[in-house]
């Protein structure tokens, strides 16, 4: 019999109710994932086929953990011999986005694209757009290419607000691009994120049968954190489960903190609209956080009008006070939040690991990061770019994949007129239909003569030019001459010369350093180039073992990047989900949290959802800083304390003079003493 006597009776009631609509209201730390994991698998014990059970969220991290978790309740396969096992033995566990891809692999030649399309991740977006406005942008005008990217996500997700206060002429000029935008893609058989539910409810509205399909295999449908789904994500829950209507949602309206990318947690407030007949199911038992903490944060979010009621609460104890404390300058905040880290490792054994600092800008986290590097503690910032995800590298890793493979036509879309050659996109729109076709790579239709007569005199040269570099290229690689005893980095870097493209970077930029930036980059990613192979393997197989140790070590780049015993940085737009035992909460100054954009915008209600999430990823103790002043540009601007502030209940925040006025007893002092006297040692 399938145990569920670890759950308490609210998890039990969101398990058993597996037919028709469910909105289980789960609270920061209430154990949904526990809940949504132990429903999946009700399902599958019941009776329901595996195969037509579905379970969405937001990130692969989550749905690893999720499928992780379904495999150890349910019962093992029958069959065990992996390389037979039918995927129908278990339930679907994935994200949005690779739902969709899994849709449409076996369906987008039904919209004029091939089955191997490449999904162009942010920096190959940013790229394509940078090209398009170089192209239209008249001489010194300036244009973030990042804002009008921003743009389009809005445009393509329905984020209203976002729309109604983006900047007016980022707006013009972003309708103005999508077009050239939607064309580049095409023409590289490319899609980005957004596209990949966009195409997949276009595939529904115009092939019916395949909405039917899906519709029948995902008989029972449930969608994790559903506060946080965009227009377009409702359309496609709702394209899938209006009919049978077995939708169990899960989600916290007062965990809803993406707004600015399109999120609509009307969709949460207003299910009743769509699925009148909702069964909602509230989880309110915190097993994170202490009473005090949990109080907090009610008393916090109370403050907001528009929310389905709700109160967590704990069994873990009073627990400490929230300390608040005020300092003079962001290097001082930063300075005194370090040390009490190091005092509490030291006095208390709270090892680095269990400290995580939160922001809201990561422009904060500067003299964070030179405060605990003076003090030699260990940290992990969670965020930024990834080496190899900046243009220059990937371009560069494309061009060697198609001199080795010219067939690979992700690689070879990628760079085919990356310097400019005459390969405008429409061209490579029409070569990659004709290679769709003919059931060709996109390289053997740029050799065919039948397809390239019919192009026009000029384009038809630039094709046969760009066919010419790659085989003259592949004979080198192949045949040994002039290469041997080359170095990789030494010819790459003199075949990147000839063909224009660091000239390419540098024209590229608006600002001339951001351009020498890209140069520099691509030199030092250039220089490890001649540590591959072995000196007596030839020219072709060295480069083969660079290109596979690169794949290899950008791939465990996310596994190894939370290893180790570190303080965790983090924003607080990144932290939902998490939890730290002991958390500091920094700059809750007035345009800050609430940041200065939400009074325009009229997005207070969103700020307070977001410190209320900074709140209680706390499970110990939490303290809050604030300073009367900030440095910014090189000045030290005056601040002031956030309003936020004032709505915590004095009776459980502690400030310095607080702290200081208490009566240490000699106990705890000799305790302490010998406890960072034996670290010492």
């Amino acid at each position: 019999m399938f145990d569920l006597s670890a759950l308490n009776p609210p998890q039990r009631q969101a398990v058993e109710t597996v037919n028709g609509p469910v909105l289980i209201l789960a609270g920061a730390g209430t154990g949904k994932t526990r809940v949504i994991t132990h429903r999946i698998a009700y399902l599958v014990r019941k009776g329901v086929a595996p195969g037509n059970v579905l379970g969405v969220t937001f990130t692969n991290k989550a749905a690893r953990e999720m499928q992780e978790r379904v495999r150890k309740l349910l019962p093992a396969s029958r069959n065990t011999d992996r390389r037979t096992r039918n995927k129908e033995d278990r339930p679907t566990i994935c994200t949005f986005h690779s739902l969709c891809v899994r849709i449409l692999r076996q369906h987008i030649e039904k919209l004029g694209y091939k089955r191997n399309f490449v999904i162009y991740d942010e920096s190959e977006q940013l790229g394509t757009i940078k090209k398009i406005l170089a192209n239209i942008s008249a001489k010194g005008e300036k244009t973030d290419p990042a804002a009008v990217l921003a743009m389009l996500s809005r445009f393509k997700n329905g984020g209203e607000r976002a729309k109604a206060f983006g900047d007016p002429s980022v707006h013009a000029l972003a309708e103005h691009v999508s077009k050239r935008y939607e064309s580049a893609l095409h023409a590289c058989n490319a899609v980005d994120f957004d596209d990949l539910i966009l195409l997949t409810l276009r595939l529904f509205r115009e092939h019916p049968d395949a909405l039917e399909a899906c519709r029948a295999k995902y008989r029972y449908v449930m969608v994790d954190e559903y506060q946080d789904t965009n227009a377009a994500q409702f359309e496609l829950v709702n394209s899938l489960t209006k009919v049978h209507r077995n939708l169990c949602v899960v989600g916290d309206d007062d965990q809803s903190i993406y707004g600015w990318r399109g999120a609509e947690v009307a969709n949460l407030l207003d299910l009743e609209k769509h699925f009148p007949e909702v069964k909602v199911v509230k989880l309110e038992q915190n097993y994170r956080s202490t009473s005090t903490i949990l109080s907090a944060a009610n008393a916090l979010i109370k403050n907001n009008a528009r929310r389905r009621a709700k109160s967590l609460w704990s069994d873990k104890g009073t627990g400490a006070k929230i300390s608040l404390r005020a300092f003079e300058t962001d290097e001082d905040e930063a300075r005194e939040v370090v040390a009490a880290i190091e005092f509490n490792r030291l006095a208390k054994r709270v090892t680095w690991a269990q400290n995580a600092i939160l922001f809201r800008t990561n422009q904060q986290s500067r003299p964070i990061e030179m405060a605990l590097r003076t003090a030699g503690v260990r940290y992990h910032l969670i965020g930024g770019q990834s080496f190899f995800d900046r243009r220059e590298i990937r371009d560069v890793l494309a061009y060697l994949k198609t001199f080795l493979n010219p067939h690979d036509d992700v690689s070879l879309l990628r760079v085919a007129n990356t310097p400019a050659r005459g390969l405008s996109d429409v061209t490579m729109e029409r070569l990659l239909g004709a290679s769709h076709e003919r059931k060709e790579s996109v390289f053997a239709s740029m050799k065919n003569p039948m397809v390239t007569t019919t192009f026009q005199t000029r384009t038809r040269e630039s094709i046969e030019t760009f066919v010419a570099l790659i085989e003259r290229t592949q004979a080198v690689l192949h045949g040994g001459q002039g290469v041997a005893g080359t170095a990789l980095g030494g010819w790459t870097e003199a075949f990147l010369n000839e063909i224009g493209y660091f000239a390419e970077l540098r024209r590229y930029e608006k600002e001339a350093e951001a351009g020498e930036n890209r140069v520099r980059n691509l030199k030092d990613f250039i220089a490890t180039m001649d540590n591959a192979g072995s000196t007596t393997a030839t020219f072709h197989d060295r480069l083969q073992e660079f290109l596979e140790d690169v794949t290899l070590d950008s791939d465990r780049e996310e596994e190894e990047e939370n290893k180790g015993d570190a303080v965790t940085l983090i924003t607080m737009h990144s932290c939902k989900g998490l939890e730290f035992p002991h958390v500091y909460v920094i700059g809750l100054e007035d345009g800050l949290l609430p940041h200065s954009r939400s009074k325009v915008e009229g997005t207070l209600d969103e700020e307070r959802r977001l410190f209320y999430v900074a709140v209680t990823r706390a499970m110990l103790s939490l303290t809050i800083t604030h300073c009367a002043g900030r440095k910014k540009y090189g000045q030290v601007l005056p601040c002031h304390p956030s309003q936020f502030l004032k709505e915590l209940p004095p009776e459980l925040v502690e400030t310095e003079d607080e702290i200081s006025k208490k009566v240490v007893e000699v106990s705890t002092g000799k305790n302490l003493f010998a406890a960072m006297r034996e670290a010492a040692q």
